[in-house]
């Protein structure tokens, strides 16, 4: 199969090495020279380190290498069966590309976007042929990552989703369906991760440090969300948090912080700027504090809001049971998926500590799913499968 890839950065470049390895013919378009030899020696470097960690042979790496070529015309793509374009998020831009795209290509080449926030519809409506676009979203970094959401958009045609969902599963990613909806499922279902922990903070029960080991200690998280944010970028956490909120009509849950709004704004960015949530400048790291029933508090008020949007998610048909679970433990690596941990929890416990935190603060955000409420009715638990 001949692949099209457009953008040459971190996400097209990792794009381009699954779908090399994979044995496809892969075409690497940018309009920056510099940027292409650059994805070239990252490709090699990152192939050698593989090697000597005695993942691939040398072979191996000779062949993903040759299996990739570097063009800086976009006709060249002319002839390729799919192209998945990763870069910048501008609607605009994106269009403009599409539409000389397909000038150049048959009726039956695929055209994809990797965008994480933009209306796969939209994109679509630029095209002569819109049925022939699809969203594959992969996830950074995306050789390592497993999880795939596949966006068919209104225009879609069945046979571009069928064919789509089986290259991803040739490519050895797990490709979820999901509904053209803002943030798909990742980037709408973890909102609350950030949010509520920010919340908490704003509120004055906590600090950062004592709410990331909440996080971690009790849930198993990986990264606790400051650290996940300064990791991120608050930047560009900040900015998908504001898209996603502004997506849903100002929905309160899923309004953006300050906090994170300020740090944003004087430069505070995290690692990549060396101060963030945490100072990394120096070796001295914060202690949490030293109250277990406050880090349970912390855990489960962020969990059961993580649930409910999961819960949500499920309720207004964006993807199935199985998708969203798995997006949310192949995709950000979650210990769990939420599904599963609100029937371990217990669905009744849900229903119980969101009503309560909405008796509290009489706020939207804090609004029990219909499903969740309509499950603990029935006595159900989600089926999984």
């Amino acid at each position: 199969m001949k692949v099209g890839i457009i953008g040459s950065g971190t996400m097209g470049s990792g794009i381009a090495q699954i779908a090399a390895t994979a044995g496809c013919n892969v075409l690497v378009y940018d309009t920056n020279t510099t940027a292409l030899e650059n994805s070239k020696t990252k490709l090699d470097k990152i192939l050698t380190r593989l090697v000597e960690k005695g993942r691939i042979d040398v072979a191996e790496k000779n062949r993903i290498q040759a299996n990739i070529a570097y063009v800086n015309q976009l006709e060249a793509l002319a002839s390729v069966e799919l192209t998945i374009e990763a870069i910048v998020e501008d609607l605009t831009i994106k269009q403009k590309v599409f539409q000389e795209l397909e000038s150049y290509q048959t009726e039956d080449a695929i055209i994809a976007s990797n965008t994480s926030s933009l209306s796969i519809a939209s994109i679509a409506s630029a095209l002569k042929k819109p049925s022939r676009v699809i969203g594959i979203h992969f996830f950074n970094p995306a050789p390592l990552m497993a999880l795939v959401e596949i966006i068919p958009a209104v225009q879609t045609s069945e046979e571009v989703k069928q064919k789509v969902v089986n290259i991803i599963a040739d490519w050895k990613k797990v490709g979820v369906l999901v509904k053209d909806t803002p943030g798909f499922i990742v980037n709408r279902v973890a909102r609350p991760f950030y949010g509520e922990s920010l919340r908490i903070y704003e509120e004055g029960k906590a600090d950062f440090i004592t709410i990331d080991t909440a996080l971690k200690e009790i849930g198993g998280f990986r990264m606790g969300p400051f650290e996940l944010m300064d990791f991120i970028g608050n930047d560009v956490n900040y900015t998908v948090t504001e898209t996603v909120f502004k997506s849903f009509y100002y929905d309160p849950r899923y309004k953006p912080s300050f906090t994170q709004k300020r740090l944003s704004e004087a430069g505070y960015l995290g690692r990549k700027s060396g101060r963030g949530f945490y100072d990394y400048s120096t070796e001295i790291k914060p202690t949490p504090a030293n109250d277990e029933a406050l880090k349970k508090a912390i855990f489960e008020r962020v969990i059961v809001m993580l649930i409910n949007e999961a819960a949500d998610a499920l309720f207004l048909n964006i993807a199935s049971a199985k998708a969203i679970d798995l997006a949310m433990t192949k995709g950000v690596n979650y210990p769990k998926g939420l599904l599963q941990w609100a029937n371990e929890l217990g669905i009744d416990w849900c229903v119980e500590k969101l009503d309560a935190l909405y008796n509290e603060y009489h706020e939207d955000r804090y609004r029990c799913s219909p499903l969740l409420r309509k499950m603990k009715k029935e006595a159900k638990q989600f089926i999984i499968e």
